[in-house]
This record gives structure tokens, sequence and C-alpha cells, in this order.
């Protein structure tokens, strides 16, 4: 199917839309595509292990190393930068000189950084090798998304491998909370980076016999301003976003780098609109799918990393459980996220991506407005575990329809666009959550009252992000598009 390349000056895009809500029959996945598969999500897995399962190590990690409290920080942003920062840059690479290449030399980057970082002898070595980790994955989410979406054909058999990844992705940010806090008890913090380690080095000589190779036919100059332009722009805001969560936005380094990020990206967007040969093609994100389905995942990802960044907090400050405790609720929020990895390609089947990403986006604020009667009564652990679990399944089928939504119709050369932008959505949404609005909580003279106050702006912004993409991914009558023109 040809991409909208017109984009209206007045108005929406007139240009008809993938046909997203038309069901399809559940497909049966050959071997080979199994094979396939299981790469491509176990290096999913394996970044998603890595964002969470150092958290539980920090304090552990700094006193072997000798870095300071505030220095911990760096280890989360040391990976945080160049993983979000560099998504679109190389997924457009690999969309130009071969997806198959770069991811592999991406799972090489990660296993060889993952071992530094297992031996490191001082912060030096160790942030090092958290930063080169970051830049691994980098390669390995934009390239290993767009060989799924490209290995598997637009219809039910992407829809059921996009709900495979969005599930294992769900649980190893999940697995990766609980099991930093047993292996950093059992073996010690240098073992969650070994894991990783290991993960990378199973998968990294599967990866070359089973994986296709996919590029674009020709071969555009790479638009260099734009990659300038916007992953400078990236790497500026992520930063001031991660310090900010950390000490605040009244840092002057963290106003300077908000302010350059977003001098940047309006820069990105000028060079965009002049060049021939675009990183970015301005009328893809002109694209109804592409924005609010973006939007949707924007929403999904930054709300429910704060209702978890939260409610860890309030399990142990509040109802004083301890670490295993908040460890076995997000253990069975895990499970529901399996359990819903498994229904919402039969739902996108039957009712479509767009109608899913909707009662999704709908559900998740529902449960997440549940957490509003949380008390300081220990009844209330019962209710949150429901709750953020009732909550994560929907979340998980935003996850997973929201990427369809914004891949479906795009032609396999720019899948790697595509899905760098449905990535770096899901970085920008992990990152910008909690400074945004988990601050209420931890500055509040109450956790209870910050943590009530969270749960209730968490849920507006989520429904109403729902009823806008709701209209904005309306169905429309030929006529109706007519009187448009």
């Amino acid at each position: 199917m040809a991409i909208d390349t017109t984009g209206p000056t007045t108005g929406p895009t007139t240009t008809p839309d993938p046909p997203l809500d038309t069901p399809r029959l559940t497909p049966r996945l050959s071997t080979r595509d199994k094979l396939v598969l299981f790469v491509l999500c176990a290096a999913q897995f394996m970044v998603a292990l890595d964002f969470s399962v150092l958290n539980v190590a920090l304090p552990v990690l700094g006193a072997d190393l000798g870095m300071s409290t505030s220095a911990l920080q760096w280890a989360v942003t040391a990976f945080a930068l160049p993983s979000g920062g560099f998504l679109l840059l190389f997924g457009r690479i690999g969309d130009l000189y071969g997806r198959r290449k770069l991811f592999l030399t991406g799972l090489a980057l990660f296993a060889a950084a993952s071992v530094l970082a297992t031996f490191a002898w001082d912060p030096a070595s160790f942030l090092a090798g958290r930063a080169l980790q970051g830049l691994g994955a980098a390669v390995i989410v934009p390239t290993g998304m767009s060989l799924l979406t490209t290995t598997f054909a637009e219809g039910p058999a992407r829809d059921r491998a996009l709900g495979i990844s969005g599930t294992l992705m769900s649980l190893g940010f999940t697995i990766g909370m609980v099991a930093g806090g047993v292996l950093t008890d059992t073996f010690g913090w240098r073992s969650t980076m070994g894991l990783l380690a290991v993960f990378a080095l199973i998968v990294l000589p599967l990866a070359p016999g089973l994986l296709p190779e996919s590029r674009t036919p020709d071969r555009p100059q790479l638009d260099v301003p734009g990659a300038i332009t916007v992953t400078g722009g990236l790497l500026s805001l992520i930063y001031a976003l991660t310090t900010a969560a950390d000490h605040g936005f009244a840092r002057t380094d963290v106003i300077a780098t908000l302010i350059a990020g977003l001098a940047l990206l309006t820069a990105f967007v000028i060079v965009e609109s002049r060049t021939r040969s675009p990183l970015v093609s301005l009328p893809m994100l002109r694209r109804r799918t592409v924005a609010w389905g973006n939007l949707g995942g924007l929403v999904t990802f930054s709300m429910m990393s704060t209702v978890i960044f939260v409610l860890t907090l309030y399990f142990q400050e509040t109802l004083r459980l301890a670490a295993w405790q908040t460890g076995l609720v997000f253990g069975v929020q895990g499970v529901m996220s399996v359990i819903a990895g498994a229904l919402t390609p039969r739902f996108i089947s039957r009712f479509g991506a767009r109608r899913t990403l909707v009662a999704s986006l709908t559900g998740q604020g529902a449960f997440i407005a549940a957490l509003l009667f949380l008390d300081a009564q220990t009844w209330s652990v019962w209710l949150a575990t429901a709750a953020v679990s009732l909550a994560s399944m929907f979340h998980l089928g935003a996850i997973i329809s929201y990427g369809l939504t914004v891949t479906s119709g795009v032609p396999d050369e720019e899948q790697g666009l595509a899905t760098g932008l449905v990535t770096s959505t899901q970085q920008i949404g992990l990152t910008v959550g909690i400074p945004l609005l988990g601050v209420l909580a931890t500055t509040a003279d109450d956790l209870l009252s910050g943590t009530r106050t969270v749960m209730a702006l968490n849920a507006a912004i989520v429904l109403t992000a729902a009823a806008l993409i709701a209209l904005g991914l309306r169905t429309r009558r030929p006529a109706d598009a007519e009187k448009t023109n």
C-alpha cells in the first residue's frame, strides 16, 4: 500500500488510512517463523530487562565502585541518553543499508558492553559499559522491530507477532524489577549485567542464519542535517527530563538542555521540510494513524511508568511492605500482562487496531482511577494489586495496538522509520512521565495524598487521550472526505 505523501494545509488528511478495523483470521506460524520471532523477541526482551534490572542494585553498586549517591543517577542516564537519542537515526540507517546487518552489529555491541559493565573496575568503566549498552539498544530496537514488521506480512501474522513482542517487552521490564533484587542479594550487582551478557550471547549466534536481509531498493543520501538536529534534540530532551526526575527542573543544566532540545527539534522540522531525502517524512507524520497512534503510545508508556514508580514508593513507605513483597505485587502484574498479550491479537483481529487502542486506553485510565481509593491501611495492597494488574492488561493492549496503528500501511522500505518513531515514542514516554507527575508524590507533605493526586491526574490524562484518539481516528465516509478536498 502506498504511503500518504500529501498532507493538508487545513483540516485532516483526505488520503484514506489503512483499514485498521477489518476482522482477520488468526494465522498459524511455520517453524521458521517461530524461530525468527524467538530471536527478535528475545532481543527486545533483553533490552526491556535492561531498563529495570539495575534499579534495585544501585545502592550496592555505588558502595562497591565508590560512586556517590548523586553520581548513581548516571547509571540510568548513561543508558537512557544513547538508547533514546539515536533510535530514529539507526532506524533510518537500517532502512538504507540493511536492517539485518545493523541488528547483528547492535547485538554484538550490546554483548560486549554488558561484559564490560559486568567486570567494571571503576565508575568510568561501568558508565562506559552502560553508554555502549544504550547505543546497542538504539540499534537493536528499531532494526529488530522493522525486521519483525517486514518479515510478517501486514494482517493477522503481524498482529500475532507484535502481540508476542509487546508481551515479552512488558514482561521483561517487570521481571527486571523482581530479578534485580534477587540477583543482587544472591550473587551481587554484577550478576544483573552478567544476565544481559548471557542473553545477548545466546541470541547473537542464532540470528545470522534465521533473519533475512532487508533494505530500500535504492539508496538515497542520508539526511545529515536532519540526523544531527533530531539526535541532538532527543539527547538534550532526555538528559533534561532524566536529570529533572532526581533533581527537579530548577537546575541550570536542566533548563539549558530543555531549551536546547526544543530548539534543535524545531530546527529539525524546518530542515525536514526543505530536504529532498528527509530522515523523517513530514507527510508520514501527518498521517492520522501515525500521529494519533504515537500519541496513544506516548500516553500509555508515560502514565503507566509513573504509576509503577509512585506505587513502589507507596508500598514501601506508606504500607511498609518489604522489597520482596513489593516485587511480588509487580510479579502478579507481569502475569496479567502475559494474559493480555495472548488475548490482545484476538481482539485486534475481531475489532481492529483503532478500537482496541481506544478501549485499552479507556480501561487503563479507569483502573488507574480506582487507585484514588488507596489509604494507609494494609488492605489497600489488595486494591492496589488488583487495580495495577488490570490496568497493566489494558496497558499491554495499548502497546500492541498503537504499534500496529502506526506501522500499518507503511511500505517496507520505510518500516525502519515507522518503527523508529514507535520506539522513540516508547523511550520518551518512559522518560517524561516520572519527572512530570512523579515529582508531585515525592514533594508532597504526605506521600499518600501525593499518590492520590498523581493517580487523579494520571487517569484524567489517559481518559482524555482515549477520547481524542477516538475522534482523531474515527472512520470517515467517502462523502465526508470529498467535502474536505
